[in-house]
């Protein structure tokens, strides 16, 4: 198949070096994109004079016409074409004849391609922010639901204090808001129009740039036509973000892998969510969980991919840069399953109260405020801690726990110590006294599950607002 680039070309191009640069295979889901560009590119132009306008009518009506060919999946990808844009042009120029060939006057393939990268992200975005904002809904329904539940936390994967479940729920739901906050930059750097830049310098043709900006929906345009067909920093910022809400899943996805296991049984995910064991009838298999936690690697390694192929390239374009689709749709790909599961699974899931609570009940969770008791008494805090640490290991020499003791054992310990002892270390007044702002006692979570309401209809308003933008492309 002859190329649309072939004219300096003596012979054609060897079978393998097209399967090896073609990029059809990935680059075809930016059709929309690429058409949108193609459209806007053509109106610009017969405003400009520089086709006419009856070419760049049956351009745009050619353009709607194979918009519909793929989307009714009868539209055939050819790899000698290489990518989309060349595809589309091809089907084009054979439609319509000779006025296809012009929708390439005053544009390169360099500028080309990154517009419709610009706009896959800037859609992407959005996508991604709809998916965290479901997400922080589940777990801001799943604290409210079990609000009352307590639990232990952990640090270095040992007991350490009693919290409310809802707590730490809400955790993930700073996780998750962190992660959203990362949009707005990208989202900001994707909205910047490159088209225009040509292969790298510009282009002699009188273009309105303003125009096809406008057309397009994009808030400014490459100050710098270099700087517009090399910049990929807005990919390696999303692949930032997609690592970063990886591995916030790959956390929740590990604890629900621990808590649902036997030995703890503190909660239970839905049969939807779960698969079973080919040889042992019994089993009860995280699979979800476990899929999220290994597919972060691979988000993790198309971040480096990709700084990897930018960080020796000379400006401007390179052929390397056809590295930067196929991490970043994988990327998409992977997160649009792993929201959606995840936010789903929290909703379904059964959390075992009873369980959570009789684990605190057996163990040493309330030693601290133990030692915090004595300590506003007016002993100091490391003879207080001395104290506690003498009176757990009594515990465990005699096989019970602090709230097993009575006053009179307390005060054998220390004189210091009254009858009030035996209210301050239960297990509710542990999560009741930590009042402080951040703390998780049930006021303080609250308010946490207020603020993040409110921050969701921050977020649903900052979607509108970009949702409204791209409508007018």
């Amino acid at each position: 198949m002859a190329k649309l680039w072939g004219g300096r070309f003596t012979k054609g191009t060897d079978k393998a070096v097209e399967d090896f640069t073609s990029s059809i295979a990935f680059d075809a889901r930016m059709y929309a994109e690429d058409i949108a560009g193609s459209k806007a590119h053509a109106k610009m132009l017969a405003k400009q004079g520089i086709i006419s306008q009856t070419d760049c009518n049956d351009i745009v009506a050619g353009l709607t016409d194979i918009q519909k060919q793929i989307e009714a999946g009868t539209f055939d990808f050819s790899v000698a074409l290489e990518d989309i844009h060349m595809n589309i042009e091809k089907r084009l120029t054979d439609a319509i004849g000779e006025a296809g060939g012009r929708l390439h006057t005053g544009r390169s393939r360099n500028d080309q391609c990154a517009v419709d990268l610009h706009m896959y992200v800037r859609k992407t975005v959005v996508h991604m922010g709809e998916l965290l904002v479901n997400l922080q809904k589940a777990l801001l329904e799943v604290a409210e639901k079990h609000q009352d539940i307590i639990m232990p936390g952990y640090t270095h994967l040992q007991r350490a204090q009693p919290v409310l479940f809802s707590h730490h729920m809400m955790a993930y739901f700073s996780m998750f808001q962190r992660d959203f906050d990362h949009l707005p930059l990208i989202y900001k750097h994707a909205d910047v129009m490159p088209l225009g830049a040509g292969a790298l310098a510009g282009t002699t043709y009188p273009i309105d740039q303003a125009y096809t900006q406008e057309l397009l929906a994009f808030s400014k345009i490459y100050e710098n036509s270099m700087d517009a067909v090399s910049d990929r920093d807005y990919v390696l910022e999303f692949l930032h973000f997609a690592s970063t809400v990886m591995m916030h899943l790959s956390r929740l996805s590990e604890e629900l892998i621990i808590w649902s296991s036997t030995e703890f049984g503190f909660v239970e995910l839905d049969d939807a969510h779960c698969t079973g064991s080919s040889i042992m009838p019994q089993k009860k298999n995280p699979d979800v969980c476990e899929l999220v936690r290994g597919k972060t690697g691979r988000i993790y390694g198309h971040l480096l991919g990709l700084l990897t192929t930018m960080k020796g390239l000379p400006l401007t374009y390179n052929k390397d840069m056809q590295e930067d689709k196929e991490g970043i749709f994988d990327a998409v790909d992977t997160l649009h399953f792993a929201l959606s599961i995840m936010a789903d699974m929290l909703r379904q899931m059964k959390v075992n109260g009873e369980r959570t609570y009789a684990v605190l009940a057996n163990d040493f969770s309330n030693a601290t405020d133990m030692a915090d008791y004595l300590a506003k008494k007016g002993v100091p805090f490391r003879e207080a801690h001395a104290i506690v640490g003498e009176a757990v290991q009594h515990c465990i020499q005699n096989h019970c726990v602090l709230l097993d003791l009575t006053v009179e054992d307390f005060k054998k310990i220390s004189p210091v110590f009254e009858a009030d002892i035996l209210e301050a270390i239960t297990i509710e007044a542990c999560v009741a006294g930590r009042k402080n702002y951040s703390g998780t006692a049930p006021e303080c979570v609250a308010r946490q599950r207020q603020v993040g309401a409110a921050q969701i209809e921050e977020e649903e308003a900052q979607l509108a607002t970009w949702a409204d933008q791209l409508g007018r492309v």
